[in-house]
């Protein structure tokens, strides 16, 4: 019987996580639990800024892998905040 695969808490699966929720928020994904696409901007703009927090916070810890991940979805995720507006 195959095992579970384990998860593994990263920078760059955290970032994806919030990152999701703003795609979601941003009416371009379904929700998951409900299975329609809702836009709610507020909640869009939280996740962003919540990713922005997250980078200031991180900014002489991370790896320029990371520091160039969280910067291109933050621009990704602005320029789709703009559209969806």
């Amino acid at each position: 019987m195959d095992q579970p695969q384990k998860l593994e808490a990263t920078f760059s699966t955290l970032v994806i996580s919030i990152a999701s929720s703003a795609i979601v928020s941003l009416g371009i994904e379904k929700n998951p639990q409900t299975n329609q696409f809702e836009k709610n901007l507020d909640l869009a703009q939280y996740s962003i800024d919540l990713l922005i927090m997250l980078r200031d916070k991180t900014r002489n810890n991370l790896s320029e892998s990371e520091r160039n991940y969280i910067d291109a979805i933050i621009q990704d995720l602005q320029l789709k905040f703009v559209q969806a507006k």
